[in-house]
């Protein structure tokens, strides 16, 4: 990353982690000088974080969409390319509340909590849709249960949307996904997915994007504990 900073111009992350005036009452000068390096990773992390959202935004055209999906919104039926309303850009989480589940997934439904809190902010830059293959009155039960108020809400049973997009099974569980779809005119092309997996994984560690998508982690990575390895949201405490 440092190379790519002097490319840019840019002053290295431990040039500006050292000029950083910020200082704690009782802080220790060993605890200075480790937070002064951590600083700097800090600083090349953002900087890389911001590469890869540029290599991102740079790929070439995906693949057309193959069909205009059929949906069951909480209004009735609605096609794929109506899920983009005024925008151009789509962004879809498969939540992990298929028919064969008693109840959702803990882990979509954290997830899909914090979003429904900033889901006003996002649908001004781009549209977004919560699809599970559970019939929709279900879907919206639960959220009125869990006291969601934003979400756009959408059933795919029936259609070929979760196999086509989210790697499932017709007879088998469901899978979280993140896919980003673009509409030029009439032609809607898939953008970007998130494709780590458990084989990408590193040893230890569950499977996840970079960066993470859920709040709860990154809030967590940031206390003394960690997100740890023995503990994961649950529906109710």
């Amino acid at each position: 990353m440092s190379s790519s900073a002097d490319s840019l111009g840019l002053a290295s992350a431990s040039q500006l982690a050292r000029s950083n005036p910020v200082r704690f009452p009782g802080e220790s000068a060993e605890y200075r000088k480790a937070r002064t390096e951590l600083l700097a990773e800090e600083i090349d992390l953002r900087r890389r974080i911001e590469r890869v959202a540029e290599m991102r935004r740079a790929l070439p055209p995906g693949g057309v969409v193959p069909q205009d999906y059929l949906f069951q919104g909480i209004d009735g039926p609605v096609k794929f390319s109506e899920l983009f309303g005024k925008h151009g850009t789509l962004i879809t989480y498969n939540w992990m509340f298929g028919p064969k589940r008693e109840r959702p997934c803990p882990m979509c439904t954290s997830l899909l909590s914090a979003y429904d809190g900033e889901m006003p902010d996002i649908l001004q830059r781009v549209a977004f849709a919560v699809i599970a293959t559970s019939p929709i009155d279900r879907m919206a039960a639960f959220a009125r249960e869990r006291g969601w108020r934003h979400l756009p809400l959408y059933s795919s049973g029936g259609n070929d949307f979760n196999r086509d997009y989210a790697g499932e099974k017709p007879d088998g569980g469901d899978n979280p996904a993140f896919n980003v779809f673009r509409r030029d005119g009439e032609t809607i092309r898939h953008f970007w997915a998130a494709e780590m997996s458990p084989g990408t994984a590193d040893p230890g560690q569950d499977p996840r994007g970079a960066p993470d998508a859920m709040p709860i982690w990154n809030l967590l990575d940031m206390t003394p504990e960690g997100r740890g390895k023995d503990w994961y949201p649950q529906l109710q405490y």
